[in-house]
C-alpha cells in the first residue's frame, strides 16, 4: 500500500533509475539549508544535504508533522465547539471514545495531580498516530507529483519528498527531547533540585556507593529519550523500506506482498503510537514520585 510503483515503472523519471537509485531516492529528505558558498537554497543532491550540516531543514517532514499536527487541532477544535449531548454526531462519538481511551490510560499511569498529562497524552498519541498513519498512503503517488513538480518549476531533477515524518529521526528525538525536557522540569520541581541530585547519586545503593549509582543512573537517565525517539523510528523507518524494497524488486508482482505486510503494519501504527504515550505517562509519573514515596 505504501509503494504502488517500482523502479523502472514511473514516467516522472524514475523509470531510469536502478533499485538501489529509487529505494534511496525514496529514503531522501527534501533538504533546505546553506550550500559551501554561502547561499542558502535546497539541495539538489544528497551530497549536497549532507555538506549543509547540522543546521539544515528537512523541509518535508517538517512541513507534514506541522500540517498533521494543525489539522489534527482543528478538527478536534471544531467538533468540540458542536459536540451536543442529545444527538452526538459519528464523529462526535469517534473522538470521544479516543478522549476516554487516553483518559483511561492516564487514570492508571499516572497517580498525582497535574491536569497537563493528559491534554499531553491525548496530543502525543493523536500525533504520532496520523504520522504513522502516512505510511500507509501510496507515496508513489505523492513522490511522482513532487518530482513533477519539483523538475518543471524548481529544475530539480527526481526532487525527494517523504510524507511519513516518522521516518526522519529528526522528528522522533525531537519529540522524545521535549518529553525528557519535562522529565527534568517536574523532577526539579516536585523534588528540588537537591533531591533531584541526591536521587541520582544516592539510588539505588545509597551515598556510601555514590560512584556506582552515578554509573548507573546517568546513563538509565538519558536512556529514555534515546530509546523513546530511536524506537518510534527504528519501527516505521523498517517498514518503509520493506514497502520500498517491494516495490522495487517484485515489480506488478508486488501487490499480494504489499497487502500482507500492509494488514501487518496496520497493527504497528497505533501500537508505536500507544507505546510512546505510555512510556511518556510512565517516565513523568517517576518524574512526580521521591524516594520516600
Amino acid at each position: 500500500m505504501a509503494e504502488l510503483g517500482s523502479a523502472g515503472l514511473d514516467a516522472h523519471g524514475v523509470a531510469e533509475q536502478t533499485v538501489q537509485e529509487y529505494i534511496q531516492h525514496h529514503l531522501s529528505f527534501l533538504t533546505y539549508g546553506k550550500h559551501p558558498d554561502g547561499d542558502w537554497g535546497i539541495a539538489h543532491t544528497v551530497e549536497e544535504a549532507a555538506e549543509m550540516g547540522f543546521w539544515s531543514i528537512h523541509v518535508d517532514t517538517l512541513g507534514w508533522s506541522v500540517f498533521i499536527g494543525a489539522a489534527f487541532l482543528l478538527l478536534f477544535r471544531y467538533i468540540g465547539k458542536r459536540a451536543t449531548v442529545d444527538t452526538p454526531s459519528g464523529m462526535q462519538n469517534f473522538i470521544e471514545t479516543i478522549f476516554e481511551f487516553v483518559d483511561d490510560q492516564v487514570k492508571e499511569g499516572f497517580n498525582y495531580d497535574n491536569h497537563r498529562i493528559g491534554p499531553l497524552a491525548l496530543t502525543i498519541f493523536v500525533w504520532i498516530l496520523l504520522m504513522n498513519t502516512m505510511d500507509l498512503v501510496p507515496v508513489d503517488w505523492i513522490t511522482g507529483l513532487a518530482s513533477y513538480i519539483g523538475e518543471h518549476v524548481f529544475g530539480l531533477e527526481h526532487m525527494p519528498f517523504k510524507i511519513v515524518p516518522t521516518t526522519d529521526v529528526n522528528i522522533t528525538m525531537g519529540m522524545s527531547l521535549s518529553v525528557f525536557a519535562l522529565i527534568i522540569y517536574y523532577s526539579i520541581k516536585m523534588k528540588g533540585i537537591g533531591g533531584f541530585l541526591a536521587e541520582l547519586a544516592f539510588q539505588p545503593f545509597g551515598k556510601w556507593m555514590l560512584p556506582f549509582n552515578l554509573i548507573i543512573e546517568i546513563p538509565t537517565l538519558f536512556a529514555k529519550p534515546i530509546s523513546l525517539g530511536l524506537r518510534l523510528f527504528g519501527n516505521l523507518y523498517a517498514g518503509e523500506l520493506l514497502f520500498l524494497l517491494m516495490a522495487a524488486l517484485l515489480g506488478i508482482f508486488q501487490l499480494p506482498a504489499h497487502f500482507a505486510w500492509a494488514v501487518f503494519h496496520i497493527l504497528v501504527v497505533p501500537l508505536q503510537a500507544f507505546v510512546f504515550m505510555m512510556l511518556t505517562i510512565v517516565y513523568l509519573n517517576a518524574a512526580h514520585e521521591s524516594h520516600a514515596h
